[in-house]
This record gives C-alpha cells, structure tokens and sequence, in this order.
C-alpha cells in the first residue's frame, strides 16, 4: 500500500494527473497548479478536515482537488462538474492513483449546474470560477458549499475578501484561515499572451457558527 507522508510528495502525485483536453474559456477552466493544491489540502489535513470525513468537490473539473482529498484519507468525495468532458477526465484520473498502489476511499462522479445539486458533507472543497465570464459565478459556488457543509474551504481573488466576509456573515459564517498564493493560470486559450499569467488567489477556509 502506497501512502502520501509529506506535502511534496503530495504536489508530486498531483502534477501528474490529467489536465482539460479542450478548456472551455466559458466555465473558466483552468488547470489548478499542483504545489498551491497540495499546499492546501495539506493544511486541511492537519486542521482534522479531510481524513475519514466526507468531501464534496464542487466544480471539481478534472478532479485535482478532490482526488488530493482522497490521497489524505477521505472516506468519500463527490465530484460535481457541468462539463461530461472534465468528469471523464476526473475518472481517468482516479483510476490514476488507484493503478499506482495508493488506497483510496469511494467516488461518486454527477454531471450538474452548481445550483441543483442537493447534498450533504462534512467539507466542500472547490475552485469555482472567479466571476468574470458570469457574473457572481464564485458567489454562487460559496453559496450552495455552505448548504452542503458547515466547513468550505473555497479559492476566490484575494480582492474579494470584504465581500466575502459580509456575503459568508449573511449566512451565519465567518472565516478562519486565509491562505494567500500568486495563483499560475498557464496559457489554454488563443488569446492568451503570456505562457503564464500569476494572479492574486486566496483560500478561504468557512466555518459556519
């Protein structure tokens, strides 16, 4: 049995999987980077979030978030995507780790628009999309994470952070911990100009009182 036993060697198994084949510019899919992935999930699991707890995973694209969660000891993860495509990938990229020794626990995989899915878990993890193809898309993303569980851990530009200490407050939650990255967006689309352009990310970790 093969175990994850450092936040590297995490970041490693990681960049190994599957990104988007074709990224649709329309859901803001990105690739998230392994290192700022591995670095949070990291942190989850030394805060007692992620080891025998269940997870959702919403937006969970190809599944990068979601799969870490199940290499630190998930009992079980929902992935939830729009995309047929970047569940497929997710797919491919469980049976990834699961052909390489490491012992997992279950997933469940559905294809849905954020706002429909009905569920509960211990945690949501998600990168959603940062609003700036629809508008509030990372509002709504926060939203429906809180419903599902009483701790989100949820990546939005560092700029928002106002906004989301009122939006989460209205919803009788506040967060605790704030990690801040200078977030790599690797060039997908045509009309990128730089092979990678860094902004300002922070993770909100949301405890609902």
């Amino acid at each position: 049995m093969v175990q994850i036993s450092s936040k590297s060697g995490l970041a490693i198994v990681l960049s190994h999987l599957e990104g988007f084949y074709e990224p649709k510019v329309s859901y803001e899919q990105y690739m998230m980077d392994s290192e700022v992935a591995a670095s949070v999930l990291w942190n989850a699991y030394l805060l007692g979030d992620v080891k025998g707890k269940d997870i959702a995973d919403l937006g969970s694209g190809t599944g990068m978030l979601g799969v870490g969660a199940l290499l630190m000891g998930a009992r079980h993860v929902l992935f939830a995507d729009i995309d047929k495509c970047a569940l497929k990938i997710a797919k491919n990229n469980i049976l990834k780790v699961k052909s390489e020794g490491y012992t997992i626990g279950s997933a469940k995989l559905i294809c849905q628009d954020v706002k429909n899915i009905e569920a509960k878990a211990d945690l949501v993890l998600q990168n959603p999309p940062f609003g700036t193809k629809v508008i509030h898309s990372d509002a709504f993303f926060l939203e429906k994470a809180l419903e599902i569980a009483p701790v989100v851990y949820s990546f939005h530009k560092s700029e928002t952070k106002a906004f989301l200490q009122r939006f989460s407050a209205k919803r009788n939650a506040k967060f605790t911990h704030v990690w801040n990255f200078r977030f790599p967006l690797k060039a997908s689309f045509a009309f990128h100009r730089r092979q990678i352009h860094r902004i300002n990310v922070s993770c909100f970790r949301f405890e609902k009182e």
